[in-house]
């Protein structure tokens, strides 16, 4: 919701109340042929928002190790939200991507890079000129170790920022909510459609070397 210039997250009971039947999810990937929605034996997974949801797709699906990938919607009050209604700013949800990835070939740590590089994390309810509650950043946890290690890159990269003269981060990281999957025509959009927008783009900071190691055994 947008109260004269800053969005604000609506309340519970200011929500939409939403639908119990969800989207349809495509069987296959349209980049790889992977399903989007399964167990995925022997793979993690992970979440992460990053703004617009297109490009944030892109880089995932791009990187060594992933498996498959998926827009959605997360952790709002609105049950099976749709784009129209989150972007309304009345669910409290915010465009994330899930990320299946083989820990054979990558590792979380390699996924949290991404996400910290690769955008801005300190514009609260904005990304670049998307400016809605639907554009914040976040990391959505599936155990103690994934919150412990983003916990961790979050202080290394904000020591990172601090020296560059950067902001505060603002992106939240709690333990992952229920995933509630987009419309088809979102799922991998930047291939279906090559010219689309893509909104990514970071501070021109790196996770230092070794900041793993902050992540108490």
């Amino acid at each position: 919701m947008v109260f004269g210039r800053e969005p604000r997250m609506p309340t519970e009971e200011e929500a939409l109340p939403g639908r119990e039947q969800g989207l349809p999810v495509p069987g296959a990937h349209f980049v790889n042929g992977a399903p989007l929605d399964d167990a995925f034996p022997g793979m993690e997974r992970a979440v992460f928002a990053m703004g617009c949801f297109w490009g944030a797709e892109r880089l995932f699906w791009q990187a060594r190790g992933v498996y498959s990938t998926a827009v959605g919607y997360v952790n709002g009050f609105t049950r099976n939200p749709t784009y129209e209604e989150v972007c309304s700013g009345r669910t409290g949800h915010t465009e994330a991507v899930l990320v299946i990835f083989d820990p054979g070939q990558t590792s979380y740590a390699d996924m949290l890079g991404l996400f910290w590089q690769e955008h801005d994390p300190t514009q609260g309810m904005c990304q670049g000129n998307d400016s809605g509650t639907q554009y914040r950043s976040g990391i959505y946890c599936y155990s103690d170790e994934q919150c412990a290690m983003a916990e961790a890159s979050r202080e290394a990269f904000q020591d990172v920022l601090r020296v560059a003269g950067r902001g505060v981060i603002t992106s939240e990281i709690v333990k992952a909510p229920e995933f509630y999957y987009a419309e088809d025509y979102h799922q991998q959009y930047l291939a279906k459609n090559p010219q689309g927008y893509c909104g990514i783009g970071g501070t021109g900071a790196q996770l230092p070397e070794g900041w793993a190691a902050r992540v108490s055994p």
